[in-house]
């Protein structure tokens, strides 16, 4: 996606600078006992649909949209300057209800942005926008053949499926014309796996595409032809929409690239320094070990795996001692591939080849261990690992090496666009960071799979989970920062320790914040061989809220930007801070006292709230009650049994109760469970006098 920022705008406020150590909320609901499915948040805006989802350079569109608590909504914004939006007025000059008018100037490049609106809660989370420079159009109906929408060739067609139908488009091609169809769906956050046929006029198949890819057809005779499209199980309504691309090229052309979100797992791709047209292209025929291409290390070698079940075999010379890294990119690239590789010594003995193995190579492991969908909440439903690979080659004899490079998933696939960056390399420790809001446990084993956009009640707080891949050997601490933040918000990271992969950063927006939105930087630091590193974090988010998974699966992606919105038309149901806002000290070997004080500001449920800790070296504090009843409570860490040595640290709790949450004053109350947590506690930990 595309990589620009949202201008400043004048709802945005200066950042505040001063850090307070309040215990704060985030919230998930679940619905009456008289409903079928179980919510997991406190009302947040989301904006789930728009219409059409794109249009060309250069023109103005009328867009529509759907969401969740996204009444009242009266802006619409994006990550790119070249795209702005006003309210749609009628006649008399009043704003049409949820329709904007999206101007997309000649200079926007074409490609995907983060289409977001403006509520009464702040910002809504994010959904794509197409900008292409092929004329647009919107679907009429068309579920059968007799009623087929005709498409003019280099056309695009913004639509939306029926369930348990099939839409049906025609088009005039000429013998030999050379037509690519292209259903675009996935990478634009809709839930739809279509499937792809080109017909004849009478609607006879001649060719399907059943992998959600381009279908690439050459006509065998003028006149008309039939498209047809459906969901690959039949599924439809709203949530399936699509582009679907009408193109003519070249007999000789290369196939069209279409824009598309990025995957949570490609957050680690590229390597720092990664230059993307300097590289040794792959030289077939090189299936077999007498074919091996002869390569020289260090390299960086571009290859396609193709044709099915190709086998790319490499030669090269090494020494014993030598240490190299390679790294595989594919299925980072957006290609549904699992490269796999083979190193092997090549001796020869009385004439005879020999062949030791040396090195197997597959997965990047996830950063975290992803929830498994099981009864309980046992990890985030992001998997920040990949099927591509990132390992180290120690090479234990001197001589030739052979390297087999193949994909595991390629037996039968012929795909010349499922391409690979390989990449050999000496030691370049470093590391890449992404992050997603923190998700909680329900007893049903929900994974909570919800966009959570950065919308803030004032006296609330956020949490994102931050995960590290790391590279080449690199083991040290990486400390988190968000800047850009408004008045009134604060932000604390509990970093990422040496050799851990997980960190929380806790974003504050204080009872009297003023409403505003604002673009946020989000970094991770470390010192790398002596030299202070800065990499950006990855925000990922759900690309559509799932309240049960075990009905659906999950559909995370990477964001373009990171944005914060702070509403006052509701407030944190309660807010627990520590009694005195400084460094809390305490002393090796004996028990630290944190007095808490409570702001009640709706009833709960029960009248316990128990709390766990996080932050490294303090997880292993035991679960404690505090009375949700009472205006004050302490929390008890006893450095002695945790070992603790003198130093700076950083601290919090979180636990969860249930709240009778109101959505209107008038409104029945309904019960939501709210998850505490707090920002960290400073503390700083002395040695003892005692000899």
């Amino acid at each position: 996606m595309n990589s620009t920022f949202l201008g400043e705008s004048s709802h945005n406020f200066p950042a505040r600078s001063t850090l307070f150590a309040w215990f704060v909320v985030l919230s998930l609901s679940v619905l009456s006992p008289t409903a079928q499915a179980q919510s997991v948040c406190l009302p947040m805006p989301r904006l789930l649909t728009t219409m059409p989802m794109g249009g060309s350079s250069g023109t103005q569109v009328d867009v529509t949209i759907t969401g969740e608590n996204i009444e009242g909504a009266n802006a619409m914004l994006f990550n790119h300057p070249g795209l702005t939006a006003l309210p749609k007025l009628d006649a008399n000059s009043q704003p049409v209800p949820n329709t904007f008018t999206v101007a997309i100037s000649k200079e926007c490049p074409t490609g995907v942005y983060e289409s977001r609106v403006v509520s009464k809660l702040g910002i809504s989370s994010s959904r794509v926008f197409s900008v292409d420079t092929l004329p647009e159009v919107q679907q009429t109906p068309n579920t059968s053949l007799a009623k087929s929408m005709e498409l003019g060739v280099n056309s695009i067609c913004n639509a939306v499926m029926t369930a348990k139908s099939v839409d049906h488009y025609s088009f005039q091609a000429k013998k030999n014309q050379r037509i690519v169809v292209f259903c675009s769906a996935r990478g634009i956050d809709s839930k739809l796996d279509p499937v792809v046929i080109i017909a004849d006029e009478s609607g006879r198949d001649l060719v399907a595409e059943r992998r959600g890819d381009i279908l690439d057809f050459t006509a065998k005779s003028d006149g008309q032809h039939i498209i047809k499209v459906h969901e690959l199980t039949f599924k439809g309504g709203p949530a399936f929409f699509y582009r679907l691309y009408l193109q003519d090229i070249g007999i000789d052309s290369a196939a069209p690239q279409f824009a598309s979100t990025k995957t949570v797992s490609s957050f680690s791709w590229p390597p720092k320094g990664f230059v993307a047209n300097t590289f040794i292209a792959e030289s077939e025929p090189n299936n077999l070990g007498s074919q091996s291409q002869k390569i020289s290390l260090p390299c960086d070698i571009a290859g396609a795996f193709f044709p099915a079940a190709d086998v790319d075999t490499f030669e090269f010379t090494a020494t014993k001692g030598d240490v190299w890294w390679v790294e595989v990119a594919s299925e980072r690239l957006g290609r549904p591939t699992d490269p796999s590789i083979l190193v092997q010594h090549v001796s020869v003995e009385n004439g005879i080849e020999k062949l030791t193995d040396v090195a197997e190579f597959s997965d990047i492991a996830s950063p975290m261990k992803p929830s498994s969908n099981g009864y309980a909440y046992d990890g985030p439903p992001y998997d920040g690992g990949s099927t591509d690979i990132l390992s180290k080659l120690e090479i234990k004899h001197d001589g030739i090496h052979r390297l087999q490079l193949r994909d595991l998933f390629g037996g039968t696939r012929v795909d010349t666009r499922n391409v690979y960056r390989m990449v050999f390399r000496r030691a370049a420790p470093d590391f890449a960071l992404a992050a997603w809001g923190l998700h909680m446990e329900l007893r049903n084993g929900d994974r909570n799979a919800l966009s959570k956009p950065l919308a803030l009640r004032c006296g609330s707080t956020v949490a994102l989970e931050v995960v590290a891949v790391r590279r080449d050997g690199f083991n040290g601490d990486i400390q988190l920062e968000l800047q850009g933040l408004p008045d009134g918000v604060s932000a604390q990271g509990l970093k990422i320790p040496a050799g851990k992969s997980r960190g929380i950063m806790l974003i504050t927006a204080n009872q009297d914040a003023p409403p505003c939105i604002s673009k946020l930087s989000f970094h991770g630091k470390s010192s790398i061989e002596g030299e202070d590193v800065t990499r950006p974090v990855h925000m990922a988010q759900m690309a559509w809220p799932i309240v049960d998974a075990w009905g659906e699966i999950p559909s995370p992606r990477l964001m373009d930007d990171i944005m914060l919105s702070v509403s006052n038309s509701e407030y944190a149901p309660i807010s627990i801070a520590v009694q005195e806002k400084t460094v809390i000290e305490g002393i090796v070997g004996e028990k630290l006292k944190i007095p808490l004080v409570h702001t009640k500001r709706l009833d709960f449920s029960g009248s316990v709230l128990q709390l766990k800790a996080l932050g490294d070296g303090f997880e292993q504090i035991p679960r404690f009650d505090v009375s949700l009843d009472a205006a004050t409570s302490e929390a008890t860490v006893d450095l002695a049994a945790l070992k603790t040595l003198p130093g700076e640290y950083n601290l919090a709790f979180y636990g969860s109760a249930v709240v009778k949450y109101k959505p209107k004053p008038d409104a029945a109350p309904r019960d939501v469970a709210e998850i505490v947590i707090t920002e960290p506690i400073s503390i700083r930990v002395k040695p003892s006098e005692k000899k």
